[in-house]
């Protein structure tokens, strides 16, 4: 009983309503807790949700932005299906708060964890697909994702600090950088990559990421506050950043 209630809470803070009940709290079980319990996760619904959110955001892109070439369009994309932009959106829906877990994935900040969460929302999308069809997801990922796409779509907002790193480094005539996978963890379906650069001779940044170029680009951009407070004169590292606006990674 406690479980309905919490699902029904869920459903009046997302303006949503499921005939079948199962499928939203299926949607909201982590594999830690479905292990346990010997219940479904949902990492099948979560697979189904990441095509249905690409479909859905492909199509908005498409007709909001008619003459913007296909590359910039899947950039957008990128972007505003991103595992950093989900897990911002299904944060401030505060998901994690109605996550089956286990007490171990609990204990260890779970509910909080960027992953679970950014998974929860794919998992939501497909667990809404389901149960109510195309139209009623797409306007689900619209609802939550339409100010992304305005972020995004402005120019400037999105920089690619590799780019911006490889060109401080080229102006500056030191070697260029050098990234390196200092650690894996998670299952094999779900790894979390931590990449170093390696600039100067030493390690001048790190970054987490669900990816490789998503990592990179983390210790790119903390290699480039690294050097702008080492160096004696301050570089022109915001200059630079400018100088490469939109050149935006593929997650």
């Amino acid at each position: 009983m406690d479980r309905d209630k919490e699902l029904q809470e869920l459903e009046r803070k997302l303006h949503i309503s499921f005939f079948n009940k199962s499928l939203l709290n299926q949607s909201m079980t982590h594999s830690s807790f479905a292990h346990e319990a010997g219940v479904p996760d949902n990492e099948r619904l979560e697979f189904l949700g990441d095509a249905i959110l690409k479909l859905a955001t492909s199509e908005y892109l498409y007709n909001k932005f008619p003459t913007q070439p296909e590359g910039d369009l899947t950039k957008y994309r990128a972007a505003i299906i991103s595992d950093e932009t989900l897990a911002r959106v299904a944060g401030e829906a505060k998901l994690g708060e109605y996550l089956l877990l286990s007490e171990n994935e609990k204990r260890t900040g779970g509910a909080r964890r960027k992953s679970n969460v950014a998974n929860a929302f794919e998992a939501l999308v497909g667990a809404i697909y389901l149960d109510s069809g195309l139209g009623k997801a797409r306007d689900f990922i619209l609802e939550f994702l339409r100010s992304e796409v305005d972020k995004v779509s402005q120019e400037g907002y999105i920089s690619d600090f590799k780019s911006a790193l490889q060109e401080l480094v080229q102006k500056q005539k030191w070697d260029l950088p050098q990234y390196r996978v200092l650690e894996e963890t998670g299952p094999r379906h779900k790894r979390i990559f931590e990449i170093g650069v390696k600039i100067k001779g030493k390690i001048l940044g790190k970054g987490k990421g669900a990816n490789k170029k998503e990592a990179e680009q983390k210790a790119a951009q903390e290699a480039l506050k690294a050097l702008n407070k080492e160096e004696k004169k301050p570089l022109n590292v915001k200059g630079i950043i400018n100088r490469v606006k939109h050149r935006i990674w593929i997650f």
